[in-house]
Parts: structure tokens; sequence; C-alpha cells
């Protein structure tokens, strides 16, 4: 028992190594085949965190003045979409007393202005007026204000990861269930949630807003809760999971420290063959632990009948090591792809 054991342990770390996924522990191994619910952040998770500025919508300002102060104050973030902005058109302002509102966006200063850029929760936060057909657009919108007024908008779009769907349907077939919580608009979070097949989604949520979704999920304690993510605002919701997982490609390193599983290729299929890793790997013990009783007690009552020399003996002890041994060693060898 004290060799096979740990070793089936071992066995299922290194399969999901050679699958590009990183256990911090056997304990998740264990927790993993358990799982009821996958939790998963949208951007760099389910989409691939590569953003592209679409429509540019100034308002009573040149194009390339607001896209000179969008980007100068964009700048200043590590969010993808603020990157997008600010590599689509770089500036030379330099602005100052910068703050970044988590969820929201960025304040700042520029020229003696005040400067506000990200969604419009953050012109909500200051009562700046906006037009209302903002709510309506499906894709990401970044809005500027210049002094308390309203100077425009810009659109980014984002694409689904290629996998998204085939992950979404592998975990339904293994009868999991999928939630999809993100920070972003929920008409646009609707939207891929129903073309992924996910069933139930929700947007326009801060950090805090994730934590108090997975919280409510987590209410039934039979039911076993995974997070996925890959952002720095995830890493309170993936310390709450039961067990968090972090894309180790574009995740963050909060993201990445925090979490107990890291898929190394940021591919969501990963998901479902860390569940499968953790099932056969709990299989693999519980098949050395019988293994391992079993022929011991057999032994003993041939044993005890004057029916067993030496040689069972050896085996119950030596050959039964060397068998569970080499069933820990199997499942390096299984596909889980």
């Amino acid at each position: 028992l004290v060799i096979s054991i740990p070793l089936g342990y071992f066995g299922g770390i290194g399969a999901a190594s050679r699958n590009g996924i990183l256990f911090k522990g056997s304990n998740f191994l264990d927790k993993i085949a358990e799982i009821q619910n996958v939790v998963m952040d949208k951007t760099g998770t389910l989409t691939k965190g590569v953003f592209k500025v679409q429509d540019i919508v100034p308002e009573n300002i040149s194009k390339d003045d607001f896209l000179s102060i969008l980007s100068s104050v964009e700048s200043h973030s590590t969010h993808p979409i603020a990157k997008a902005v600010s590599e689509f058109h770089p500036s030379d302002q330099i602005p100052e007393s910068v703050e970044e509102i988590s969820g929201k966006g960025i304040k700042a200063v520029i020229n003696q202005q005040r400067i506000l850029a990200g969604n419009t929760k953050l012109l909500k936060t200051f009562n700046i007026n906006y037009p209302e057909f903002l709510e309506e657009i499906v894709e990401t919108t970044v809005v500027l204000a210049i002094d308390n007024e309203y100077k425009g908008y810009i659109t980014i779009s984002d694409e689904v990861k290629d996998d998204s769907e085939s992950a979404i349907n592998n975990l339904k077939n293994n009868g999991i269930k999928t939630v999809m919580l993100s920070g972003d608009k929920d008409s646009l979070t609707q939207n891929i949630a129903k073309k992924l097949g996910i069933d139930s989604a929700f947007g326009g949520l801060l950090p805090e807003g994730k934590v108090e979704k997975l919280e409510n999920l987590k209410s039934n304690p039979k039911e076993v809760v995974a997070f996925v993510g890959d952002g720095i605002n995830d890493a309170p919701v993936l310390a709450l999971s039961d067990v968090g997982m972090a894309m180790g490609g574009l995740g963050s390193d909060a993201a990445i420290e925090t979490a107990d599983v890291v898929i190394q290729t940021d591919q969501p299929s990963k998901i479902a063959t860390a569940i499968k890793i953790g099932k056969e790997t709990k299989k693999i013990v519980y098949q050395n632990i019988f293994l391992a009783f079993g022929v011991k007690v057999v032994v003993l009552i041939l044993g005890a009948g004057g029916l067993a020399n030496m040689w069972e003996a050896v085996f119950a002890d030596v050959g039964v090591a060397l068998l569970a041994i080499l069933n820990a060693v199997r499942i390096q060898n299984m596909k889980f792809g």
C-alpha cells in the first residue's frame, strides 16, 4: 500500500503532464474526479483573448484626438481589451493621476482634463449621460468621457477558441453542468453562451460579483465546483472554488499561482481531459488497494489451513507490490484526448 497508492497518484500527475496539464497535488486528482459543476470565465478561457478594434464612433471630437486620448489612458492597463486599443493607435500623450477602477475602466488627467475610459458601468459611476443604444450593442464597447461629457465609443471583437464548443459538449456528455461568468456586457455573454451550448451565463459582473455567483453555486455542500479562469480578477474565485483551474499560456501570474490545476496549452478541451485523468487515477488507486488486501487475505486463509508455502507468501508481498506498480504505470499509456 505504501508503494502502490502514491505511485498511482504519481502516474496520474505524469499522465496529466503529458497532456499539458499541471496538477499541484495528488489531492486535486481526487477532487477533480468528483466535479459536478464547471464555472468558466469568458475572455482568455473560452475566447482567444486577442481583441481587435472594429468600429470607431467619436462624438464632438476629431477621430485622431479621440483615439490619441483613449490610447494614452488604456496603455496604463494590462487588460487585453486595453492592450488592443493602445496597440491599434499608439499615443505620445502622457496621462497623470492614472487610477484603474476594477471591472470598470480607468480614470486619469490629460492637460488638466479629467478622462474616463472603460465600459458603461464607469460612466454610470460618475453619473455621466450616454446614448442608450450602447447597451444594445452585442460587441464589447469602450467609451470615452472628457470632463464629465460623453465623447464616443469603439467596439472590440474577440474570437471563440476553436475547441471551446467541443469542450462544452464533452463536459455535458459527462453529466457536468456548465456556467459562464464574465465582466463583459450581458448581451455579449448570453450570445456566446448560446453559441457554445453553455447551461447558464451571467455577464456584467465585477470581481466581487463572480465571487457571489460562485458562493451561490457552492451553497450545496454535496456539489463539487471547479472554476476555470485566466485573469488577475479571477484569483479570488479560483481560491474560493473546490478546484481552481488556470490557463497557463495567457493567464496572469496571480491566476496561475492561485490555481490548483494549470492548463499549459490554454485549450478548454483540456478541462474534460483533466477530469478523465482524475477519474482513471482514482480507479487505479482503488484497484491497487483491493489487489493488495485481497491477495493478502487469500494467502493468510491458505496459510492458516496449511495450504500456502513460502512462495505464496513471497508473491503476496513482493509479487503484489510489482503488480500494483505495473498497474499504476499503466495510466501513462492511456489516451485521454
